[in-house]
């Protein structure tokens, strides 16, 4: 007996389908932190789950739509304004009279300030009355109806693939005056307060509804605005002015557009404490403060501005850890990982960061490192005095709490069984893989952590010295140890040739893939010259350079996959981070070599970098695939063009 089965349809598929992380490669997000908003590049908000009004890790709503007359509306351009502006052009052809020629026309301007979103409709009739073309009949007026959802999602949930989480909103009261066309809602602790001047505002189940009932003319606007207020922000947005700008006087078309787009978007990623300002570390999962990515996009931004490290170090200091406590990884002074609004879920409920979390390894030594270049590079002298106590306990921690076993060497252990489970940069579950594709046990050395280690010590001793602080050959002292311990212990082989492992595992083995962690030690002091021009030669070879940046993984490991997250892929401030080192190592062609592709990429992402895209070789394809889930803007994503300015002068 034969039996057939009937494939599910799409309603049963929905139904058991796993929730998954939303991708964003073709959204379009307009931001001025703390405030984003995401839709699709019609500008139709709610066909994806991310897409929505944002403040902080707050959505306040979750789909816009709208209709003119009954027609749909029918997308022809999408035209960014800066980072903070949109237009979305499009065809209202349902009312277009005979012919080819579209008549109406609708542009839909979105404007994102830190306290809200602001869009704007304009509608063009050429065969309106009194207009030398022919008329229709029976249009004597037109009705605007614009639905918007108000939302209470978390970013934990959205990222997680949840559904969103309607919220009831309050209409004013009737009788017209200032609250007309006015309605309110919370969500979560923000309170929302959305104006539609001229609108009669109603509600129809989960939505707000907005009618405007306008005359048929040449050209009408409408526009609605909705203003959040954050009584408890962890931070709040910039409004002054920024400090940085883009170099002048840059002949190469691509990398002054990209040094233009990237100051924009850093600009609208800039966040304030009391401390001072920092940047966001990107949209739209890591809108907040990261030690280690905002340190790294300060770091940067040295050449053409110290204002920026400045103020991070001070916002991350006042962070600095005083106490052992292993829920949040804290430890005494220990840099912060990151610091939010309430606690987040990692990938699962079984993983759980707390809002303000320590669980990081490098922040403490690149914060170091990022004081002393910040003081060459014209930091006021009493703006680095007065940090000079966080440094001796950053110094202090990497001796006493970074160093765990005493081996000499800096290491990691997420000892709450709740946090994450590798605390480099590359923070995720596989990132640290043996050649063979097995995964490295903990706790875990990572290479580039010894490295940063290293010039933090050698560079600490330096503002010691300089400022009348004892401790300065003792640290050094410290460091020449590091480099022994290092150089003992970490080189492998492989058919390319030795290089350094990414890590040594829990049992002191050196973890042998190739990775672009290698390039992270190159100008910290660690190698010697002979070492330096082992790494720089490998990071520019075909296995590890993909003509787009440097991979993440060599394609000589069995775990290589041009998509995975840091098994292959290309990340801009990982291959910017390697052409600063090899510029200060005096690899002047390596360096230009992978400037030159990171500059590829960026053309091919329109000079807005994501956060990471996938590993192809340029040999293979016309342009890097995007990695779908990638942030974008990502802040040391874009000051990535400024280590790759300085390498191409």
């Amino acid at each position: 007996m034969t039996t057939t089965t009937t494939p599910p349809d799409a309603a049963e598929q929905a139904a058991h389908a796993v929730p998954r992380q939303p991708l964003l490669h073709d959204e379009v997000v307009v931001l001025a932190a703390p405030t984003q908003a995401w839709s699709d590049r019609h500008g139709d908000v709610g066909t994806n789950p991310v897409h929505g009004y944002w403040t902080g890790d707050q959505r306040v709503v979750s789909a816009v739509t709208l209709t003119v007359a009954g027609s749909s509306v029918e997308p022809v351009e999408t035209v960014p304004a800066g980072a903070r502006e949109v237009v979305f052009t499009g065809l209202l052809r349902g009312l277009d009279g005979p012919g080819a020629d579209p008549d109406v026309r609708l542009d839909r301007t979105r404007t994102v300030r830190v306290a809200g979103v602001h869009e704007r409709l304009r509608i063009t009739d050429r065969l309106a009355p009194g207009q030398p073309v022919a008329e229709r009949s029976g249009h004597t007026g037109r009705t605007v109806t614009v639905r918007i959802v108000p939302d209470a999602s978390g970013m934990g949930a959205v990222k997680a693939g949840a559904p969103p989480v309607p919220v009831p909103a309050v209409l004013a009261a009737d009788g017209g005056g200032t609250d007309a066309g006015r309605a309110s809602w919370t969500a979560g602790s923000v309170s929302v307060t959305l104006r539609a001047d001229g609108a009669t505002v109603t509600t129809d189940g989960d939505a707000v509804v907005l009618t405007w009932s306008l005359p048929h003319a040449r050209t009408v606007e409408v526009a609605w605005d909705c203003r959040v207020t954050a009584p408890d922000a962890v931070a709040v947005g910039a409004t002054t002015p920024r400090t940085f700008h883009a170099p002048q006087g840059v002949e190469d078309d691509r990398l002054r557009r990209w040094l233009d787009r990237a100051v924009e978007d850093l600009d609208a990623l800039r966040l304030r404490r009391p401390e001072g300002e920092f940047l966001a570390a990107g949209a739209p999962w890591f809108f907040t403060l990261f030690g280690r990515d905002s340190l790294w996009a300060a770091r940067f931004l040295l050449p053409v501005d110290t204002t920026v490290a400045g103020s991070t170090l001070r916002v991350l200091a006042a962070l600095q850890g005083t106490r052992d406590d292993p829920t949040t990884a804290e430890q005494p002074g220990k840099i912060p990982h990151e610091l939010r609004q309430a606690s987040l879920p990692v990938d699962n409920d079984e993983i759980s960061l707390p809002p303000l979390y320590y669980g990081t390894v490098d922040a403490t030594p690149l914060w170091i490192c990022t004081l002393h270049d910040a003081w060459r590079a014209g930091l006021p002298e009493d703006q680095v005095r007065a940090l000079l106590p966080a440094l001796e306990r950053a110094l202090a921690w990497m001796r006493d709490s970074g160093d765990a076993d005493g081996d000499g060497l800096l290491e990691y252990v997420d000892e709450s069984g709740r946090g994450l489970a590798n605390q480099g940069w590359k923070d995720s579950g596989d990132s640290v893989q043996w050649r063979d594709g097995r995964l490295a046990d903990g706790p875990i050395a990572l290479c580039e952590v010894q490295g940063y280690a290293h010039e933090a010590a050698v560079h600490g001793a330096d503002l010691l010295d300089a400022f009348g602080l004892p401790g300065g050959p003792e640290w050094r002292a410290w460091a020449a140890r590091l480099a022994d311990r290092f150089r003992a212990t970490f080189w492998v082989t492989d058919a390319v040739g030795p290089h350094p492992a990414i890590a040594l595992d829990a049992r002191k083995h050196a973890v042998d893939s190739a990775t672009s962690n290698i390039g992270h030690l190159l100008g910290t002091g660690l190698l010697d010259e002979r070492e330096e021009a082992v790494v720089a030669a490998r990071v520019v070879a075909p296995d590890m350079a993909s003509g787009f940046g440097l991979r993440t993984l060599s394609t000589t490991a069995s775990g290589y996959w041009p998509l995975s997250y840091h098994g292959g892929s290309v990340w801009a401030h990982d291959t910017a981070v390697v052409v600063a080192g090899l510029t200060r190592s005096g690899f002047r062609d390596e360096a230009r070599a992978l400037a030159e592709q990171l500059l590829a990429a960026a053309v091919a992402f329109d000079f807005r970098m994501p956060e990471l895209h996938a590993g192809d070789a340029a040999a293979e394809v016309s342009r890097p695939a995007p990695y779908p889930a990638a942030c974008r803007p990502q802040a040391w994503s874009a000051a990535a063009v400024f280590p790759v300015w300085v390498a191409l002068r």
